[in-house]
């Protein structure tokens, strides 16, 4: 796979940290961020069509399609780089993986697509950015598509808040050096994503609540907006 697609500009650039990537998450908070984009994997048993965001080296999607086999990916990243690392773990299902190097921005999810999956990635985007994101997707997707959520966030409370405000401003010093990367500050996802139509139906946290991962749905059409949907959902 060899993507011809010039970046924007204005896109950070991700190639020149992929390969040190895998190890630099181990080296600041071991497993947990593995963890926590797997924590709801068994729940998605019954998914059939992906649409992944910025998976970096494609750790959990591999997981996925794993777990899956009638389930097809599409997976979006700006970074050939992160693509072909992503290709290579999940090579065993080939055949159920395409790859887009585009913004997720522009990028368009399968007709049939009943999961999204933006782990540690919606925190590189503006707030407009997401609000319009999520809007977009809604519009796109079809009712109960899942959206599955795992990020950072500066806990309401307790002894952790001011660490965490502190490790979350130098991840962005850091990314911005090493990437471009110009956004400075955490969007509110849970903000845009209710606003979109989409419901949280389970959530987990881990230090402390600064980790955390969430699994929405979109809202079920009906005459009843709170009708409760035919998918089983899950409550951790």
């Amino acid at each position: 796979m060899k993507p011809q697609l010039p970046l924007n500009r204005s896109e950070p650039n991700f190639d020149s940290v992929a390969h040190l990537y895998r190890w630099a998450e181990y080296l600041s908070l071991g497993p947990l961020l593995q963890h926590t984009r797997v924590h709801f994997l068994p729940q998605l048993s019954a998914c059939r069509s992906a649409f992944v965001l910025g998976d970096g080296d494609g750790r959990f999607l591999a997981r996925l399609l794993a777990q899956n086999p009638s389930l097809h990916a599409l997976a979006i990243d700006t970074s050939a780089t992160m693509l072909e690392l992503l290709q290579k773990r999940c090579a065993p299902a080939s055949s159920r993986l395409r790859l887009q190097q585009t913004s997720a921005l522009t990028a368009a999810p399968p007709d049939d697509v009943d999961l999204i999956v933006t782990h540690f990635f919606l925190d590189c985007l503006t707030q407009i950015e997401v609000d319009e994101l999520a809007k977009r997707i809604a519009t796109q997707s079809q009712p109960e598509t899942l959206w599955l959520l795992s990020d950072f966030q500066v806990p309401p409370s307790g002894a952790a808040r001011p660490l965490a405000r502190l490790y979350i401003r130098a991840l962005y010093f850091a990314f911005r050096l090493l990437t471009g990367l110009r956004v400075q500050s955490l969007p509110n996802p849970q903000a845009a994503l209710a606003h979109a139509g989409f419901k949280r139906i389970a959530h987990h946290e881990q230090l402390f609540g600064v980790i955390y991962t969430e699994l929405w749905q979109r809202a079920k059409t009906s005459d009843n907006p709170g009708a409760p949907s035919s998918r089983q959902l899950y409550r951790r």
